[in-house]
């Protein structure tokens, strides 16, 4: 039978366990950690988990949203207070699920476009460094707001759209391979 301390192992999953006293132990370093070196995990791509020394829960987004935390509160925030308010109103929501997986793409699709503006700066000799890619920014900032226009206003007509569909339970699931129920089966 394997564990999940052996599943982690084979998987090379760095695991990282969180004792009642607060603090983290590396167990590939055989250390004690900070969240300022769980950050630099993350920043290296590095794969890892969070868990729980006693009960082998996994911590790893709670960790994470302790980082997020620390973030926001030591220097320019990324989330505005109206954004984080919306998202709290989200849970529990029927929409919920959809949220999460909209931001997930539309950070995806952020991290696509940066990628390719570092792959176009190295073909042409430059490095993409934090500050050329602020410099890309700033000469793309007057195209920005129509930009980002006209992705909300598709993203709300493609919401709309939905919402229209979902009115007509026969239209909702069209994708799908269910029929509509007849007399004979109620």
């Amino acid at each position: 039978m394997v564990t999940k301390k052996q599943s982690a192992k084979s998987a090379g999953i760095r695991t990282i366990k969180k004792y009642p006293n607060r603090r983290l132990y590396d167990t590939q370093t055989s250390t004690y950690v900070t969240l300022a070196d769980v950050k630099v995990l993350v920043l290296g791509h590095e794969e890892f988990k969070v868990v729980d020394a006693k009960t082998e829960e996994d911590l790893t987004r709670a960790i994470l949203l302790q980082i997020i935390l620390e973030e926001e509160a030591g220097g320019v925030p990324l989330f505005t207070t109206p954004m984080l308010s919306q998202m709290i109103r989200f849970y529990g929501h029927s929409m919920q699920g959809m949220v999460g997986g909209l931001l997930e793409k539309n950070m995806q699709s952020f991290i696509d476009m940066q990628s390719k503006f570092a792959e176009q700066s190295q073909q042409g000799g430059a490095k993409a460094t934090p500050e050329a890619w602020a410099q890309f920014m700033n000469v793309q900032n007057p195209m920005m707001p129509d930009m980002m226009g006209n992705y909300i206003e598709q993203s709300k007509a493609l919401f709309g759209q939905m919402q229209e569909s979902m009115k007509d339970p026969s239209k909702a699931f069209t994708g799908f391979p269910f029929t509509t129920p007849t007399k004979s089966d109620k």
